[in-house]
């Protein structure tokens, strides 16, 4: 394996880390969390005494979102963030580095199989707060979830624009950041994917996000966008 040579602060996005190897390859990653853990068999990186993690922008829509030059990354250290659609937690892991101890992933997944695999990631990252709940029905994790800086979305359903947006009414600060990774081929296969994302943005704008930027996720994703919107509460 390629050793590194150095190791440095993304010039743009808050968080995120620069590795650079010997064979020329450059690679995102974040400061490790919880060193000597690997999430999804992800590379570890040493670098003056601090131990970085890969994140592979193939694995992870938010890595491919970066690196194909999303506005901002707008997770900051200390943020609560609730997360829908949290898998396995192979994002959910990276997010968990840059929010650090003192910040809370409150991870809602609908599978419990899945949620099964995600409960062991838990139980090293003390910052991810596992959610076995279904994202189409708010009301029943009410209890459960605070108010958040922001709302990360995955889920591979029809209508995940309404999903976002009921969530963010029960939960999202005014002025909270929004990510939403749009899967075309989830909400209708017969459409054009650009079809689907300008329905879903609509319904985002309708419901009080004002959009920052949208990027298309090939090569990493087929047929997805990452949307970045800041959440206004209606007066």
């Amino acid at each position: 394996m390629s050793s590194v040579v150095r190791v440095r602060p993304h010039d743009k996005y808050y968080g995120v880390y620069i590795v650079e190897l010997e064979d020329g390859t450059v690679k995102l990653a974040t400061k490790n969390l919880v060193p000597g853990h690997r999430v999804y068999g992800e590379r570890l990186y040493k670098y003056e005494g601090v131990e970085y993690r890969e994140w592979n922008t193939y694995r992870s829509k938010l890595a491919g979102a970066l690196a194909n030059g999303l506005a901002d990354q707008p997770i900051r250290e200390g943020d609560a963030i609730l997360y829908l659609g949290v898998a396995t937690g192979t994002t959910a892991s990276h997010i968990s580095d840059i929010i650090g101890p003192t910040g809370r992933i409150y991870s809602v997944e609908f599978a419990p199989r899945v949620m099964r695999e995600f409960v062991l990631v838990a139980d090293v990252r003390k910052n991810l707060y596992p959610i076995l709940g279904d994202a189409r029905k708010p009301h029943e994790y009410r209890h459960l979830v605070e108010m958040v800086d922001g709302l990360y979305a995955d889920v591979a359903q029809p209508e995940q624009a309404k999903i976002v947006a009921d969530n963010a009414d029960f939960f999202l600060k005014d002025g909270g950041y929004m990510l939403l990774a749009i899967k075309a081929r989830s909400i209708d296969v017969t459409k054009e994917p650009s079809e689907i994302y300008k329905r879903e943005i609509n319904t985002l704008k309708e419901r009080g996000f004002e959009i920052v930027d949208v990027v298309h996720l090939e090569p990493y994703d087929r047929d997805h966008a990452m949307v970045y919107a800041r959440y206004h509460r209606k007066k």
